[in-house]
């Protein structure tokens, strides 16, 4: 059955490309994922924080390597399309955003990031989701960034409403954390040619 409507970005638009590397200021570049970031994965997912937001954690370089392999392939899915945030020029990893759950037709996607804890309180999380967004809304010709996180992580509201992404209420009950169902504020940015 034809679509009467035109994507917002065409089937294979992404894929046709490599996955750019994003600047993001004050010497901090997103990169796509290297086979090599594998140890440094491990090292953050050993973070209580990290693990408690994001309900896993790495047991072994290997499982690492194998998440990364995913991120990967999933630009050339067009699914998702996750970077590492690295410290410019020295390359430390800093922590991981991406834009998941890709849908082309109505130009969607949802922001989502963690910080390593070495990383932390320098702005690192906020200038990569501003340096995302701005690709996504800017240049790849998404039309709506969507940003949820627990309520009970205010660190993330504040990257979130620093970032401009605007608060558009609670999801009740809506994702299950390692100590059980949590409310999720849902934030988001639409892109300002589409109004």
């Amino acid at each position: 059955m034809p679509s009467l409507l035109t994507p917002a970005i065409a089937a294979g638009a992404l894929a046709r490309s490599a996955q750019p590397t994003v600047p993001a200021g004050e010497g901090v570049t997103l990169r796509p994922w290297r086979p090599d970031d594998a140890d440094a994965v491990m090292e953050a997912f050993q973070d209580p924080g990290i693990q408690r937001w994001h309900a896993r954690r790495a047991d072994s370089v290997d499982e690492t390597r194998a998440w990364i392999e995913g991120w990967r392939a999933a630009w050339q899915a067009e699914t998702d399309a996750h970077w590492a945030m690295a410290a410019t020029g020295a390359d430390r990893l800093l922590g991981r955003i991406s834009l998941k759950s890709f849908n082309l037709v109505d130009g969607t996607a949802e922001v989502a990031y963690w910080t390593a804890p070495w990383a932390r309180g320098g702005g690192v999380c906020t200038r990569a989701v501003l340096a995302v967004a701005g690709w996504a809304l800017d240049e790849a010709g998404f039309h709506r960034l969507e940003l949820q996180h627990s309520t009970g992580n205010p660190a993330s509201c504040r990257v979130a409403a620093k970032a401009g992404f605007e608060a558009e209420g609670t999801r009740r009950g809506a994702a299950l954390h390692t100590d059980g169902w949590h409310d999720m504020h849902l934030h988001a940015r639409v892109s300002d040619r589409h109004r």
